[in-house]
């Protein structure tokens, strides 16, 4: 009989509660329930394809759905990003659901707690780290105990005391094993038999996603994420760069604290690392990525020669400014993607394109000869047939029959099934090798193009009995996307073709030469969701049939914004909020097929979407994405940084000598795009929103007197005077010394100050002329109209951040996004006034410093 504790686990696995006194005694251990094997993507047979296979470590029983929802989050992630979002359908997926006695991950640098609601997530608790945890893959990460920025995280050795957990594991399991033997024996007793390869497979992937919030993860075969992270998603895409995509890390550093001196080795190994310091020469001497210089990165910038790389700050140079072999966040760049999409085409290290066909040798002159293709989700492969080496007119047919023909004996039938990836296709693969390395998969190559022969001999094909039957075909368990190429296999007569028919809301779509693919972005279909049927008949049999349906998505995904409370915003066409500093952003991205996890996206400045994770080291999804002129630091690296070289930094990046290589960062003030998008899990991208801000240097002083509402007059004698949400109907006067703030505000007569400390309006209207002279500290106005003259005589702008402008250049007064109706003279300034990249409007004459403005 099953004692107490284990129906109690598998209650718990099974959702259920259970009630009842508490025992009299603690319960005896008991062991976990079996790994089960789910199969989440199938897409054909897994000696066919790239298997990817993910484990849970450190998740209960009762946490299960917790490792189910973190497996989704990776995978929507992954489908998002190229070359994984179109070549989805080359790859199996399999998650393998397995409890362990402890939950989390040993020597967590964070000591993450265990909550009531069963996650092991952010709410700033901490229990250690602590070494002694038990979990099913002996996950730890490597010298967390010690180590507060320890991220590595690997299959550990067995926790001290393992040889009294005995009770806990089936008979025949050694209690003390260690993490790569439990890997491998759960993979043999119950990942091989579902999948019937073994677990050394070369087109075997395996993933373990560990139970923590806290940052971590490691590279190889074996692949390891943490779950919980924001960034956990983006931890495995970086690690599959590695494993499969043969890449190396293009950090800046090798411990992420410490700047280590330049690279002055030979040229290093990596594809993607060079020691070349010219671009021209690269090119001359078509070295490593030649062929993608100068071309516009898919991670932002351009491809050519960007310093630092290899886990050294410089003097080696990789090919984007950020990719996510650099930086997690964004996507492989044109080198990297390359090299990607060759490596699933070819199963990793297969280095064969997958072809399913006629068996070769002599087949009879009125038989039918067939292939079948990968099939990469939004463009199709190119299939040409050869009789004696004429082309025949086939319309990219996968079946030839060869009754039609009348071919004499002896004709060779040779087929070539070819990726168009190369420049004159999607181009995606530029190197023209017909190798199949990791590093020389070219697209004349076999990872690209296959080609199979027949010898055609006597008539006399033996006729295949009635049957028709759906073999294989885009995946139904989940919605396609609108504009997908979506496919069937069929069973494959000798001696005939079966009929395929295509059917959308019940009504016939033409399918003139019976292709078993439908382009539906060339249907225009109306936004919404649809019903997509494909029939397959047998022309011997018109009874004999089959079909499979799918759901078409075809209604866009959505990221609404919010933005936290501006200065004042400016008018125009997009969204223009004003801020000193920085701002915040959350995104909510939305779908209306619910129950799947939606990818939200970011742009700045055109430089490359980065994937929106709320922002690390805080919880999801209330935490929103930081943007500051020179980041935020989260355990030494910069995250949401403005300023030069991208969103994300190494921090001590941002404080190098001006003439280090890689030096010379300038805080990021002035106006930014920002755009903004969704990817749902059908792999509709929509449409992106878009705004501006303005970020400026400095702040507003303190109030220690606000006024609001009606005021005659205002006297600034000392202080600081606030008026917010004000209406003064006679004039506004800041005497020597003192500060005025005006937000939301109307002042009916003139301005005037002299010799104020501070003076700044934002978003107000003034009347009367406005006169400003001899400010010993700030003169900031954004967002304002002034109907009168603006004079600005004698100002003194002090620097709000020294390396801004050391690098970029003093400023004067800020003038951001006004508009004047009277005229505007400036003079006499610490330097010209600046607008930050918001132009301010000026109907009257311009003089002095401001005429440029």
């Amino acid at each position: 009989m099953k004692n107490r504790a284990f129906l109690m686990l598998a209650a718990l696995a099974a959702g259920l509660v259970v009630a009842g006194p508490a025992p009299a005694r603690a319960a005896e251990p008991a062991p976990p329930p079996e790994p089960k094997v789910h199969p989440i993507q199938v897409t054909g047979p897994a000696a066919e394809r790239l298997n990817l296979v993910i484990l849970g470590d450190g998740y209960q029983a009762d946490q299960q759905s917790l490792f189910f929802a973190d497996v989704d989050r990776n995978l929507a992630v992954m489908w998002a990003t190229e070359p994984f979002r179109t070549y989805r359908d080359y790859v199996n997926v399999y998650a393998v659901e397995i409890a362990s006695i402890d939950y989390g991950v040993r020597c967590d640098p964070d000591g993450r707690v265990r909550h009531p609601d069963g996650t092991v997530r952010d709410t700033g608790e901490r229990e250690g780290p602590i070494d002694g945890k038990r979990t099913a893959l002996r996950m730890i990460f490597q010298n967390g105990c010690a180590d507060p920025l320890s991220r590595g995280t690997v299959y550990g050795g067995a926790p001290v005391g393992c040889a009294g957990d005995a009770a806990y594991y089936p008979p025949g399991v050694n209690p003390c094993e260690t993490g790569s033997q439990a890997h491998n024996r759960i993979l043999d007793s119950y990942v091989v038999p579902a999948l019937g390869i073994p677990r050394t497979s070369q087109n075997l992937q395996s993933l373990a996603i560990f139970n923590t919030f806290t940052y971590g993860g490691i590279g190889g075969t074996n692949a390891t994420t943490s779950g919980g992270s924001p960034q956990g998603p983006l931890i495995s895409l970086h690690e599959l760069g590695h494993s499969l995509g043969t890449m190396a890390d293009e950090y800046p550093y090798s411990s992420r604290d410490v700047v280590r001196p330049c690279y002055t080795g030979g040229e290093p190994g990596s594809f993607h690392h060079t020691a070349y310091s010219d671009v021209d020469q690269l090119v001359a001497d078509q070295h490593k990525w030649w062929r993608w210089a100068g071309e516009e990165s898919l991670s932002g910038g351009t491809i050519g020669l960007h310093e630092g790389g290899g886990t050294f700050p410089c003097g080696q140079r990789r090919p984007s400014e950020h990719s996510i072999m650099r930086w997690i966040g964004f996507d492989w760049d044109q080198v990297g993607r390359e090299h990607m999409v060759a490596r699933i085409t070819g199963r990793r290290n297969a280095g064969q394109m997958s072809i399913q066909h006629t068996p070769p040798g002599t087949v009879p002159s009125d038989g039918v000869l067939w292939v079948e293709t990968g099939h990469p989700r939004y463009h199709e492969l190119r299939v040409t047939w050869r009789a004696g080496g004429t082309v025949l007119d086939t319309h990219g047919s996968r079946s030839l029959d060869l009754a039609e023909l009348d071919l004499p004996a002896g004709t060779v039938v040779q087929v070539e099934v070819r990726d168009p990836v190369g420049p004159d296709g999607i181009d995606w693969v530029r190197n023209p090798s017909t190798g199949d390395s990791a590093t020389n998969s070219g697209y004349d190559g076999p990872r690209f193009a296959q080609t199979r022969e027949w010898t055609v001999g006597a008539p006399g094909v033996t006729a295949s009995p009635p049957a028709a039957e759906v073999t294989a075909s885009t995946p139904t368990t989940r919605p396609v996307a609108g504009d997908e190429v979506v496919f069937v296999e069929t069973n494959h007569p000798a001696d005939r073709i079966l009929d395929v028919a295509w059917s959308l809301d019940g009504a016939p779509v033409p399918n003139p030469r019976n292709s078993r693919r439908l382009d539906l972005g060339a249907l225009g279909l109306t936004p919404g969701t649809h019903t997509l049927v494909a029939t397959v008949t047998d022309p011997a049999d018109p009874a004999a049939s089959g079909s499979v349906e799918w759901t078409v998505d075809n209604t866009a995904p959505t990221a609404p914004r919010r933005l936290s409370t501006p200065l004042t915003t400016l008018p125009g066409a997009l969204e223009h909020p004003v801020y000193f500093d920085g701002w915040d952003m959350w995104l909510d991205p939305r779908d209306d097929q619910t129950g799947r996890h939606v990818v939200g996206q970011l742009r700045l400045d055109k430089d490359g979407w980065f994937n929106y994770f709320g922002f690390p080291e805080q919880p999801m999804p209330q935490s929103p994405f930081q943007f500051r002129h020179s980041g935020t630091s989260v355990k030494a690296l910069t995250y949401g940084n403005l300023g030069t070289g991208g969103l994300s930094r190494a921090t001590f990046e941002q404080t190098l000598p001006d003439d280090h290589p890689s030096g010379g960062f300038v805080p990021g003030f002035g106006t930014h795009l920002v755009e903004h998008r969704a990817i749902d899990p059908a792999g509709n991208i929509g449409p992106a929103g878009s705004y501006k801000a303005t970020v400026l240097p400095g702040s507003s002083p303190a109030c220690t007197t606000t006024l609001a509402g009606r005021q005659t007059r205002v006297t600034v004698t000392q202080g600081v005077t606030c008026l917010t949400d004000a209406q003064v109907t006679g004039q506004v006067t800041v005497r020597a010394g003192a500060s005025l703030v005006v937000r939301r505000s109307t002042i009916s007569g003139t301005l005037a100050a002299t010799g104020a400390q501070a003076v700044q309006l934002f978003g107000t209207t003034v009347n009367g002329a406005v006169q400003i002279a001899g400010t010993t500290r700030d003169v900031t106005v954004a967002g304002s109209t002034f109907n009168g003259a603006v004079m600005l005589a004698g100002n003194t702008q002090a620097s709000a951040n020294e390396r801004y402008s050391r690098l970029a250049g003093a400023y004067g007064p800020v003038l951001v996004g006004n508009r004047v109706n009277g005229a505007l003279s400036c003079s006499g300034g610490n330097a010209p006034p600046r607008d930050f990249g918001a132009p301010n409007t000026v109907r009257g004459a311009k003089g002095g410093e401001c005429a440029t403005l």
